[in-house]
């Protein structure tokens, strides 16, 4: 039963509220009109009493309602939102919506915040209660952000990633501002002032995005890496990561409670310094906001106490646990102390509403499609088929990544091991590195397209992100280093599956694979990478691609680049290797899985056929042999190229009907079985076993698979394949035994 203790009637949407206040002294002087005016899209001023007074009210609702919200599941992490509450706040009421964050545990907070500006109404969530009702629910509000929460920007995964969303949306959006909260506890993992300071460097004039720092001095179990900084030496770290302008705004300076210890709670001031503090975040935010606009690296700092006006402090308040309900006695003193009266909430939510033009879910620029460039005709170029007639695939590709590249002015190439050691320095005579030194021979200038940090995660952040908010892009990488970028691949290509939009799928390039990098070792033989996309491939938007040559590569990207909401990793040789397809064999793949390569019935009517299923172009010079070998002994072959693994899989093992954009194209059952008909089948692939599991789960013939064991260091990719047992003999010899079954 919701208690009242005043006599105003709550809004609607406060349903599910338990504790009502009495009105703020300032209010008859400064609640009579909401700080935002009608038809403004921000308050005039940020000295304003009546916007700071209103500001402050923002904050507490926002700490009600994580409290809340959590509290009602017993679980959730409120405390790092608590100690940010009054930037957000000042954020809303100074025009910003477009809300990121690095911190996954903070997603109570910004549910709290599209809740208050009828954003959540999308989801069919009108009231508190029902806030709390579908807080970790299947359809509802999960635990960390995600891709289909209406008015938030961007999911929030491991610690590391959110600020690859901001960049990414500065970049594509240099009239806004992209505020991202960074946490103290984060801040320790080396992956965001790395990405900052290589974009700062490469993107100098793109400014606009606003790192938030949430220094509160303590992580998930203990106290942050950074806790034990003096002001000054945080300041100097932000200076010496490339942040030309660092402005800090730390509570213990209006503290009148006499708290210990360098880091406090703003809650605990008596009210007057309450409107201090806030005051100056208001102004802070304001002033960091016009410096990062008007062309400045800037960042804002705001040190307050972690769990600042929730139910504990430090890290006891970052998780609640079974048992801290809202009946629980530290909750309900939280609750009580945070509380407004019905009249405060109606004018927290009608300053949300109005801020920044509507609700983020009708105003953030991640809320409508943004206009892609008119890609025309890619100019594929079909080479003749022979095995005399060698090509390089990924040179193949390069060729059309420069079309798509002048064609598009958004687009961006990233590569942390270069493109001219994986066959595609094609693309960087076309689009250039962007670099602030000019050296024509290196293909580099301030201008350019292809983002070449040392850092995986920085390719992969910044185009993986670039995809999630609306532009093409490629990460190209070799397989063996790949693995350091996929953890913010493999958050983006969730985001997308439940994204509430169409945007351009996520498209990488993997080149230099195990086979060819015998000399180098174990260190640049790692397939296992396969693995992650094989376990992907089950979520519905995932299409690993192996085309099989240079034809193949080309139809494969064509399709890749004109798709929507997927995750596209496309695996080929930098070698020179034979044409073996037509255009249209792989355009058959990409719609079926595999198509026939190559088939030789057995010599005599009763004869029998091993049926090989391939993944990869390299690997497929041993298998045709095994081939030969088998043929020459009357034994019939088939040799299946398979480009598009997913698509073997039955529609029953793949999670792609609740994907956005769904794909349902799969292979039939009477289509596999004929395409993979025969006595023996042999999985082969130079990479994952796992990347076969489809024919092994459908296939009812004697079978086996042959794959990629371990590295070892080796001349050539004939010892590295023998090493492994993917030799023309070791193949023929599986084939005999099984049809022996």
């Amino acid at each position: 039963m919701t208690a009242v203790s005043t006599s105003v009637s709550p809004p609607a949407f406060c349903e599910g509220i338990q504790h009502f206040a009495q009105p703020k002294p300032e209010f008859e002087k400064y609640g009579q009109a909401a700080a935002i005016e009608s038809g403004q899209v921000a308050i005039a001023t940020p000295s304003d009493p009546a916007a700071v007074y209103q500001t402050l009210l923002a904050a507490d609702a926002l700490r009600y309602l994580t409290l809340r919200t959590t509290a009602s599941k017993e679980s959730g992490h409120p405390g790092g939102f608590a100690s940010i509450a009054e930037a957000i706040a000042a954020l809303i009421m100074l025009g910003y919506k477009n809300l990121i964050t690095e911190v996954g545990h903070h997603a109570p907070g910004f549910y709290s915040t599209v809740f208050m500006d009828t954003s959540l109404e999308d989801m069919g969530i009108t009231n508190v209660q029902e806030l709390g009702d579908r807080f970790r629910e299947t359809h509802g509000l999960l635990g960390h952000l995600s891709g289909q929460i209406p008015g938030l920007l961007s999911p929030a995964g491991p610690l590391g990633q959110g600020q690859h969303f901001a960049m990414a949306a500065a970049k594509l959006h240099p009239d806004q501002l992209f505020p991202i909260t960074i946490g103290d506890g984060g801040l320790g993992e080396p992956y965001i002032m790395s990405s900052f300071g290589h974009f700062n460097t490469i993107y100098p004039g793109v400014t606009n995005y606003l790192p938030i720092l949430v220094w509160n001095g303590f992580s998930q179990e203990h106290h942050s890496l950074v806790s034990t900084y003096s002001n000054e030496q945080m300041t100097a770290y932000w200076h010496g990561n490339g942040f030309a302008k660092v402005i800090l705004v730390d509570a213990k300076d209006d503290d009148d409670a006499d708290q210990s210890g360098p880091y406090v709670d703003s809650t605990a001031f008596s009210h007057q310094q309450r409107l201090v503090f806030t005051q100056r975040v208001l102004e802070a935010t304001a002033e960091a906001a016009k410096s990062a606009l008007g062309g400045t690296q800037t960042v804002l700092i705001v040190k307050q106490l972690k769990g600042a006006g929730v139910h504990k402090r430090g890290s006891q308040s970052h998780n609640l646990y079974p048992g801290d309900s809202l009946e629980k006695d530290y909750v309900v003193d939280a609750l009580k102390a945070r509380s407004l009266a019905p009249e405060e909430w109606a004018l927290v939510r009608e300053n949300f509403v109005r801020s920044h033009g509507g609700p983020a879910a009708k105003t953030a620029v991640t809320e409508s499609e943004l206009a892609l460039a008119d890609l025309g005709q890619l100019p594929l170029n079909e080479f003749e088929i022979g095995t005399d007639n060698k090509q390089v695939a990924t040179t193949a590709m390069g060729a059309l990544v420069a079309h798509v590249g002048k064609q598009d002015p958004n687009f961006v190439v990233t590569n942390a091991d270069g493109n001219a050691a994986s066959g595609i320095n094609n693309i960087n005579q076309a689009l250039k590195i962007i670099h602030p030194t000019q050296d024509d021979t290196y293909f580099q200038g301030p201008k350019g397209q292809v983002y070449e940090p040392l850092n995986e995660d920085a390719c992969a952040g910044l185009a993986a992100a670039q995809a999630l908010m609306g532009a093409r892009s490629l990460w190209c990488s070799y397989e063996s280093f790949a693995i350091n970028g996929l953890p913010i691949w493999q958050t983006t290509t969730q985001a997308m599956a439940e994204l509430r939009r169409p945007t351009p799928s996520t498209v990488c390039l993997f080149t230099a694979g195990a086979l060819e990098q015998g000399r180098n070792g174990w260190t640049h033989q790692r397939p296992e990478i396969e693995n992650y996309f094989a376990a992907m491939m089950r979520n519905g938007n995932i299409f690993p691609l192996f085309p099989t040559d240079a034809n193949s590569i080309q139809v494969c990207y064509e399709w890749a680049v004109n798709s929507q909401n997927k995750g596209i990793p496309i695996t080929a040789s930098k070698s020179p290797l034979p044409v073996r397809t037509t255009f249209e064999q792989t355009r058959t793949a990409l719609e079926k899985g595999a198509i026939l390569l190559q088939e030789t019935p057995p010599a005599s009517s009763n004869g029998k056929t091993v049926v090989f299923g391939v993944v990869g172009d390299l690997v497929l010079i041993p298998v045709l042999d095994a081939a030969k070998s088998l043929n020459e002994r009357g034994i019939g072959s088939k040799v299946i190229s398979i480009v598009s693994p997913r698509r073997l899989y039955r529609p029953s093992d793949v999670a792609w009907e609740s994907c956005s954009q769904a794909d349902g194209g799969f292979l039939s059952d009477a289509e596999f079985a004929e395409l993979f008909d025969g006595d023996a089948l042999i999985g082969v692939t130079g990479g994952s076993s796992a990347m076969v599991e489809p024919l092994m789960l459908r296939s009812s013939l004697p079978r086996d698979v042959m794959a990629w064991k371990r590295g070892e260091t080796a001349a050539g990719a004939g010892q590295i394949l023998a090493f492994n047992g993917l030799t023309a003999e070791k193949l023929a010899e599986r084939g005999h035994e099984l049809l022996a079954i």
